[in-house]
């Protein structure tokens, strides 16, 4: 249930694939941000006379003017079982994609060629980024780029991230929709953005922020205790959620000592990041024991405030903070 002081809204679950299929459309600004682009088009991708699949759409990510990408989604509803199911079908569409993208390429540009607005955005961020063209600009998140799956469900299982982050060596981003209405008929959703955490460049600011291809580096906060212990004492760092498409980027993990200390004080080189238990989590180990570095100090009523869960920067932003205002 979610209250406010006027009106009770009780979870009203979706009924039907095609349900959620048309809140995630209602929703897509806000779900997937401005510089993403969600293209809702089932097409079969895979060789003709063989095995071949029709995902549920496709999301254009151009967060990033080094590195755009490109998400093959998978639409879902928590009550079809679908752990085997989802499993299977990102299984059967990563094999699609590799064989048969040329396919791919035809079916998300005849989308764009329907959608003006879209294409537009496409255009304007492969002339401002040297991608020449629409066609080079697909050409690269579709051959250059790795395969990437993206699954909206309006509720995840205990067990399907663990399952979905282990078992495949792909990214795969998982979000959930989730819908309410209220007794006078009124619907709310509830879901967390597309990669919210993580820092993106938009077409209304392309300046200020660091670019996602830039990031290699993971803040992680830590208590007085669990610092001695594991960070220094161990030489690792746990239960930390990372997401999937983020985990081949990191390549350090630093330590921000909650108050009284509030600042970043050591940094380690990640070795190897594995899942953490039987959780959807993770454990870092590192190279070496973590080094003192100065002191990276929370500002008080600053613009970044203490981290409360893990965030995402560069190396070379972090060495070069003064303060943790210039560490994001």
């Amino acid at each position: 249930m979610l209250w406010t002081p006027s009106t009770i809204y009780q979870p009203e679950p979706f009924e039907k694939e095609k349900d959620l299929e048309e809140a995630i459309i209602e929703v897509q600004k806000e779900l997937f941000g401005d510089s993403r682009i969600y293209l809702d088009i089932k097409k079969k991708i895979g060789i003709y006379g063989k095995k071949q699949n029709i995902p549920d759409g496709y999301l254009i990510d151009l967060s990033s003017k080094k590195e755009p990408k490109l998400y093959v989604v998978e639409n879902e509803l928590a009550v079809h079982d679908p752990l085997r199911h989802i499993a299977v079908q990102i299984l059967e569409f990563s094999l699609s994609f590799e064989t048969t993208p040329q396919r791919v390429k035809e079916i998300i540009k005849t989308a764009l060629q329907t959608d003006p607005t879209a294409l537009l955005i496409c255009q304007t961020y492969a002339t401002e980024n040297g991608f020449d063209n629409i066609d080079f600009l697909l050409e690269t998140i579709i051959y250059k780029q790795s395969f990437n799956a993206l699954v909206i469900i309006d509720e995840i299982p205990d067990d399907l991230e663990t399952v979905l982050v282990s078992r495949f060596k792909f990214p795969v981003e998982i979000l959930t929709l989730k819908r309410f209405r209220a007794d006078a008929g009124e619907i709310i959703y509830e879901f967390e953005p597309f990669l919210s955490d993580v820092p993106a460049l938009s077409p209304t600011n392309d300046s200020a922020t660091l670019d996602p291809s830039d990031i290699n580096t993971i803040v992680v906060p830590a208590r007085e205790e669990g610092f001695q212990e594991t960070f220094l004492g161990k030489d690792c760092w746990y239960a930390i959620r990372i997401h999937s498409s983020m985990i081949p980027k990191i390549k350090y993990v630093a330590a921000y000592q909650v108050a009284p200390v509030s600042a970043i004080t050591h940094i380690a080189a990640v070795h190897k990041i594995e899942p953490y238990k039987e959780t959807n989590k993770y454990i870092l180990y590192f190279e070496e024991s973590a080094t003192k570095i100065k002191p990276i100090k929370l500002v008080p009523k600053g613009l970044v405030r203490a981290p409360q869960a893990p965030r995402y920067t560069a190396f070379s932003k972090l060495m070069e903070a003064k303060n943790l205002d210039e560490a994001f």
